[in-house]
This record gives C-alpha cells, sequence and structure tokens, in this order.
C-alpha cells in the first residue's frame, strides 16, 4: 500500500513539474493568467519571440536566433556533455553572467530543459510570447531557467517570456539529452 501511495505522489508531482515548465503559460498563482487578460491594446502589441530578432531559416538542425555579435560565450554542463552558448547584452543576461559560474537544476519536459532559478531583473519590454528553438530564457512567472529546443511554431501560447540568449551547437545535441541535471553554466 506504501508504494502504491508513494507511485500516485510521484506521478503527481511529475505532473505538478510537466505543467510549470512544459506549459509556463498557465495559471502559476495566478500571475500568468492576470497578464493574459491585460488590455486589449496590449494585447493587440503582443510581442512575441521573432520581434526584432535576427534569424536563420535554411539549417532547421541549428537554433533559430542567431546569436549575438559580441555576446558573451558561456558553457553549459549537462553532465559529460557541453551545450555552448552565448548571451545577450540583456539586463537579465547581465544579471545572470554575474553570478557565473553557478550551478541550475533542471529537468526536460517536451520542448525544453527547465528548473526553478533565482530571481532575475528584467525589462518589462523584454517580456515576449513563445520562443525560438535554441533560445536560453527566462520565464518570469516562476522564475524559470530554461533551454528550449523545439515547437517555435506552436510557441507563442506561452507567455512571460524573456530571451538572455541561445545555444550555438546543433538542437539535436540537447534533444538528445533526458532526465534532471545539475549545470554548471560558466564562461567559456
Amino acid at each position: 500500500m506504501k508504494n502504491i501511495k508513494a507511485i500516485a505522489m510521484a506521478v503527481i508531482l511529475s505532473s505538478v513539474m510537466l505543467v510549470s515548465c512544459g506549459d509556463s503559460s498557465s495559471s502559476q498563482s495566478g500571475a500568468s493568467s492576470q497578464s493574459a487578460q491585460q488590455s486589449s491594446s496590449q494585447q493587440e502589441k503582443k510581442r512575441v519571440a521573432k520581434d526584432g530578432a535576427q534569424m536563420q531559416t535554411q539549417d532547421k538542425n541549428m537554433p533559430t536566433r542567431v546569436p549575438m555579435e559580441g555576446g558573451t560565450k558561456i558553457n553549459i554542463h549537462f553532465g559529460d556533455t557541453v551545450i555552448p552558448g552565448v548571451l545577450n547584452d540583456s539586463p537579465t543576461a547581465k544579471a545572470l553572467i554575474e553570478k557565473l559560474p553557478m550551478t541550475q537544476k533542471v529537468s526536460r519536459y517536451s520542448h525544453d530543459f527547465c528548473g526553478v532559478t533565482q530571481e532575475l531583473p528584467y525589462d518589462k519590454d523584454s517580456v515576449h510570447y513563445g520562443w525560438l528553438n535554441g533560445d536560453i530564457d527566462y520565464a518570469i512567472n516562476a522564475p524559470y531557467f530554461t533551454i528550449l529546443f523545439e515547437d517555435e511554431e506552436s510557441s507563442e501560447k506561452y507567455g512571460d517570456q524573456v530571451n538572455i540568449g541561445v545555444i550555438t551547437c546543433e538542437l539535436e545535441k540537447i534533444k538528445a539529452l533526458e532526465g534532471e541535471y545539475e549545470l554548471t553554466i560558466e564562461l567559456a
């Protein structure tokens, strides 16, 4: 009987975490739903990840966003696998850079690796819906550190995202990873 209760609790906790990261637009303590119900004039000006982004569309194996020229190069260690990336010059990315090297617990979900992180400052004008494949984002509603690797075409239903960078390797390298990790994020 104890085993059944333990299994049931594990399933419930897994479901809660999946909703938390895999569906970052769902109501998290009401904050997301309140932001989704803002005035119609703000909804008309809904910012999305591709707004103003430099993108490449020729090679679907590589991240969509072109890394910021002169950005801060990082390495993200998933155990023995190193995922390189470039952070941009946003206030959020700069605050993260000040904390490096750091460790971050993340779990694999349907389209990302995600984990609750320390709160970071952000510019309200940087908050948008969706992502581009390969984006490194900070989701303000939890807060979450997330690396998004697929489903950009259906991502604009997810709000409260701030882009802080992009990975710079083939997407398959991160898609092949499974499970939970204590990441080490460091300057390259």
